[in-house]
């Protein structure tokens, strides 16, 4: 099982990340900042860190930075996740080596559950499609007439039925 560390100031939106991240079957921890999330990196060493980017103490940037240049923690995948919408922004989040750089207002939850399956690379194909059974056919005559035993009960043929 993949864990997933949330990083997020708001303890709402954190604890609500959580649970629908927990849903999918990760192991799921948090930080309330950049500060404590470097902490619970080095000692949980989950598979992918979604951290928002403006938090007390040490932004998403700046732990992004500290990750990617400690041994420890360099091959954590990290989804920024922020309500920082300029270029710029998104721009500095890569070159810092953020694996997906997301806009909150330009996404849904759903949206994230996918980007932590894409970026974790963990979600399997999707089953195709059962085959429906063939439906039973019934052969016809010419006269469209069904081909089943053409007797009454006495065991005398019907009249005007096909010959067997």
């Amino acid at each position: 099982m993949s864990k997933v560390m949330v990083v997020e100031d708001d303890a709402n939106l954190r604890e609500i990340y959580g649970i629908r991240i927990a849903a999918e079957g990760y192991e799921v921890v948090s930080a309330g900042d950049g500060e404590e999330a470097l902490a619970v990196a080095v000692r949980e060493k989950p598979d992918l860190i979604l951290s928002d980017v403006m938090m007390p103490k040490i932004s998403g940037f700046d732990m992004l930075d500290i990750l990617r240049s400690t041994p420890e923690t360099s091959s954590i995948k990290v989804v920024m996740m922020t309500a920082l919408s300029g270029e710029d922004q998104r721009q500095r989040g890569e070159r810092l080596g953020a694996d997906k750089y997301l806009v909150k207002s330009q996404v849904g939850i759903e949206d994230v559950v996918n980007t932590i399956h894409e970026v974790l690379g963990d979600r399997a194909a999707p089953a195709p499609a059962p085959t429906p059974a063939p439906e039973p056919q019934t052969q016809t005559t010419p006269n469209n007439l069904a081909t089943a035993p053409a007797q009454v009960d006495n065991g005398q043929p019907i009249p005007g039925a096909p010959a067997q």
